[in-house]
C-alpha cells in the first residue's frame, strides 16, 4: 500500500511538475544560453588597458549566446507595443537600411513586422531602457499583459538607470560578466584572457557577407563582423546574421567581438550613462578588442549598438526540464499499474 501510494504522488507531482514546465516554455520568444563558469576567477590586468580591470565574477552565469535579433525583439514589440507607450520602436529601424524592423497601423492597433533578410540579424537602435524594458518582460512572462516597468529593474518615472533589483531572472549583464564570458580562457580559475571574443589575440580577419547578410566564415576561425567587410543591401559594412561570423567564446557565445556593440550594466555620470562593448560592424580592430570599453546614453539609438541577456544559473531549460519530469511521471504511473495488477 505504501508503494502504491508513493507511485500515485510521484505521478502526481510529476503530471504538475511538467504542466507548469510546459507553461513556463510557452514565451513568445525563444532564447539559447551559454553558462559562464570557472566562478572565483581573477580580473584581467593584461589585456584590458583600462583602470579599473574588469573580468572577475564570483559565481556562475548564464548569458545568451547570441546577439538580440529582430525576430526576437518583433516578438516583443507585437506582445506589448500596440501602444507604444514607451517609445521601444525607433523609426530609424524602418527607414535606415541597416534597421530591421517596420511599424505598421496607429497607436492602439501598432503591429510590426521584420524586414526582409533582416529576422536573425542583431536588433539596433535599440536603447539601454529598451533592454532593460525586454528583461522585464521576460522576468513578468512574456506575455502580452506582462509588466515591462517593473521586474528586473523598477523604471517607472525615473530617466536615470536604477540598479538591478534582487533576484532579477533577465537582465542586462554587468561589465565584469559581459568581460569573462567574451575574453576569459576559461577551464579554470587562473586561465587568463584573450584579447578577442574569438579566442584569440591577433585581430580577426573581417567577414564579408552575401546578399541575404549571412558571414563568410560560418561559426569557425579567428573572423569577425568588423571594419566594414560585410558589403550588403547597398552598405558599405553591414550587420550580419548571428553566428555567422568566427569563432565563439570559450564559453560559446558568438559574436562578442563586432556586429553590434554591446550594452553592459557598467554606471557613468551618475546613472545617466551606461557601458558597451565589442566594437561593430564598422569600428576598426582595437574598438573591437578587450582593450576598449565606453559608455552611451541611456536613451542612445545607433545602427551599431545591440545588446543581449544574462541571467542566473537555476533550473534546465524548459524543454530538458519537461523531459525530465515526464520519465518521472511515467516511472511513477508504471510502478503504480504493476503494484495494482499484483
Amino acid at each position: 500500500m505504501l508503494v502504491a501510494r508513493l507511485s500515485r504522488v510521484v505521478f502526481a507531482v510529476g503530471v504538475a511538475a511538467l504542466l507548469g514546465s510546459l507553461a513556463i516554455s510557452a514565451h513568445a520568444v525563444t532564447i539559447d544560453w551559454v553558462t559562464v563558469g570557472d566562478p572565483g576567477n581573477p580580473n584581467d590586468t593584461i589585456n584590458t588597458g583600462t583602470t579599473p580591470n574588469y573580468g572577475a565574477v564570483a559565481t556562475a552565469f548564464q548569458i545568451m549566446k547570441y546577439e538580440f535579433t529582430n525576430q526576437q525583439y518583433t516578438d516583443f514589440l507585437n506582445s506589448v507595443a500596440a501602444t507604444d507607450t514607451y517609445s521601444l520602436y525607433n523609426a530609424s529601424m524602418g527607414s535606415e537600411a541597416r534597421g530591421g524592423i517596420t511599424q505598421s497601423g496607429a497607436s492602439g492597433s501598432y503591429t510590426y513586422a521584420v524586414r526582409t533578410n533582416m529576422g536573425d540579424k542583431p536588433v539596433n537602435y535599440v536603447s539601454w531602457f529598451d533592454a532593460a524594458r525586454v528583461s522585464n518582460w521576460l522576468m513578468n512572462g512574456a506575455t502580452g499583459t506582462s509588466s515591462t516597468e517593473t521586474g528586473a529593474y523598477t523604471l517607472s518615472g525615473t530617466s536615470t538607470a536604477p540598479a538591478v533589483n534582487s533576484g532579477a531572472t533577465f537582465y542586462v549583464p554587468t561589465e565584469d560578466q559581459w568581460y569573462k564570458a567574451a575574453y576569459y580562457m576559461g577551464s579554470g580559475t587562473n586561465a587568463g584572457y584573450w584579447t578577442y571574443a574569438t579566442q584569440s589575440d591577433s585581430a580577426p580577419t573581417a567577414v564579408t557577407a552575401g546578399s541575404t547578410g549571412i558571414g563568410s566564415s560560418g561559426s569557425t576561425g579567428n573572423f569577425a563582423n568588423y571594419n566594414r567587410g560585410a558589403d550588403w543591401n547597398g552598405q558599405d559594412g553591414n550587420v550580419t546574421t548571428v553566428g555567422t561570423n568566427g569563432k565563439a567564446s570559450a564559453y560559446g557565445a558568438f559574436d562578442m567581438t563586432g556586429n553590434v556593440g554591446e550594452m553592459n550594466d557598467l554606471a557613468g555620470a551618475a546613472g545617466s550613462r551606461r557601458g558597451f562593448r565589442g566594437g561593430h560592424w564598422g569600428t576598426n580592430a582595437f574598438d573591437s578588442s578587450s582593450s576598449k570599453n565606453d559608455t552611451i546614453g541611456l536613451s542612445t539609438h545607433t545602427s551599431g549598438l545591440g545588446f543581449r541577456l544574462a541571467a542566473p544559473v537555476a533550473v534546465p531549460e524548459p524543454s530538458t526540464y519537461a523531459m525530465a519530469l515526464a520519465g518521472l511521471a511515467y516511472g511513477g504511473y508504471s510502478m503504480f499499474r504493476r503494484r495494482k495488477r499484483a
